[in-house]
């Protein structure tokens, strides 16, 4: 059973930095992608950075390019999200997501087979 665990959420003060990390099970996603997004209650979920292709690829969104970073340690199975300058925007629950497949749209959330219960990211002014 794959299971996609995060963790890293919490309240911080504009201009912070933030660290979550996505921890899987079950199987592993070097080939494929592991991804974030992110949905503020009654807004549809965001697409926030991926990783794909055994690290070749990495992707952002333009709302945190420059802020963030996206990593994984296949050797733990684990993918972080490194957010600094934390704007109040950014506020949001935060889901880890995977798919093992290839040559996907990896900005697109219908691409993504497993996910996360999220982790809340709480950016005060």
């Amino acid at each position: 059973q794959v299971q996609l665990v995060e963790s890293g959420g919490g309240l911080v003060q504009a201009g912070g930095s933030l660290r979550l990390s996505c921890a899987a099970s079950g199987r592993t996603f070097s080939s494929g992608a592991m991804g974030w997004f992110r949905q503020v209650p009654g807004t549809e979920r965001k697409f926030v950075a991926a990783v794909c292709c055994r690290g070749l690829g990495i992707y952002y969104a333009d709302s945190v390019k420059g802020r963030s970073t996206i990593s994984r340690d296949n050797a733990k199975n684990t993918m972080y999200l490194q957010m600094n300058s934390l704007k109040p925007e950014d506020t949001a629950v935060y889901y880890c997501a995977a798919t093992a497949g290839t040559q996907l749209n990896y900005y697109s959330d219908l691409v993504y087979d497993y996910w996360g219960q999220g982790t809340q990211v709480t950016v005060s002014s």
